[in-house]
């Protein structure tokens, strides 16, 4: 029988980007708030952990990074312009960022890099597990790999972190993991980290994207973590500290994900997931079909 370990209920999400990919989209705009169909890339992963349990939610931001206070706050000029047209279902749309959860917000100061950015949580967090959740990746609510990181690191204890197989030739873009089987299909036990390996030298083809499930005592080796790869100071690192001495923190467990994620940090990305979403809605989709095939036809 598996040990029962405190439930979670806090997610940090690191906000804190430039965005120079989406220039000049980002020069006035934070990347987080670029929208994906009528919906800000970065309520939906606030949605993903609210649908996991997670209700308390740190936004790791920056400078330049007022709006996404805004949107998940009040806004009741609009709220009642709203309500005087008799608007209910955008009335509906406007609240619903800001009842989503208790949200929580702390500056990064100097951007260095995702290791920093998580162990500006620690003051909120305490000596809790908590998940972190990167805004690039958008799972789709339909695959709830979140909940199922959350169940394996109640039972397990230690870290989880998700894992997706990639074609060799995209692992340098990538930290990558050192994995040994376990009895259960999607999961494994992680080894070792490396942070972008090249290709020669990757230890698999499991590529970590953006969740984590981590025991509190990754502040501790984060504080002592010196700058790594790129002069930041890399999660991957610290997690690597943590799979290789499981006396630290507990066991680092990956969770093999083979659903749908869109990848909204990549400008080619962000179009095809947008246009995935898009067909996807009940209230968009089939003239959105009906036009997509029509262009691909008349200009293939």
């Amino acid at each position: 029988m598996t040990e029962s370990h405190p439930r979670i209920t806090k997610a940090v999400i690191p906000a804190a980007g430039l965005g120079t990919r989406f220039l000049p989209a980002t020069k006035a705009t934070p990347k987080e708030m670029l929208p994906v169909v009528d919906k800000p890339a970065i309520q939906y992963v606030v949605e993903e952990a609210v649908s996991a349990g997670l209700d308390d939610v740190l936004m790791i931001t920056g400078r330049n990074k007022r709006p996404l206070e805004d949107h998940f706050d009040r806004n009741y000029e609009l709220e009642s312009a709203l309500q005087k047209k008799g608007d209910a279902s955008r009335l509906a749309k406007v609240q619903e960022s800001s009842d989503l959860a208790t949200m929580h917000y702390v500056r990064q100061g100097d951007p260095r890099g995702l290791g920093h950015a998580v162990l500006c949580a620690a003051p909120h967090v305490g000596r809790e597990p908590f998940a972190v959740l990167l805004g690039d990746d958008l799972i789709d609510p339909r695959d709830p790999l979140l909940a199922r990181m959350v169940e394996v690191q109640e039972q397990h204890g230690g870290s989880v972190i998700a894992l997706m197989e990639v074609a060799p030739e995209q692992i340098h873009l990538y930290g990558c993991a050192a994995v040994e089987a376990t009895g259960e299909g999607d999961l494994v036990k992680v080894t070792g980290l490396v942070e972008k390996p090249d290709r020669a030298d990757a230890p698999s083809s499991y590529a970590v994207i953006g969740r984590y499930v981590l025991d509190p005592h990754i502040f501790d080796i984060l504080r002592k973590t010196e700058p790594g790869r790129g002069g930041e100071i890399q999660l991957t690192d610290a997690l690597q500290q943590l799979a290789a001495d499981e006396k630290v923190g507990g066991p680092v467990h990956g969770v093999v994900f083979k659903g749908r994620r869109y990848d909204t940090g990549d400008r080619g990305d962000y179009l095809r997931a947008i246009v995935r979403l898009a067909c996807e809605r009940e209230d968009l989709g089939p003239d959105f079909r009906t036009w997509l095939r029509r262009y691909v036809a008349e200009e293939m």
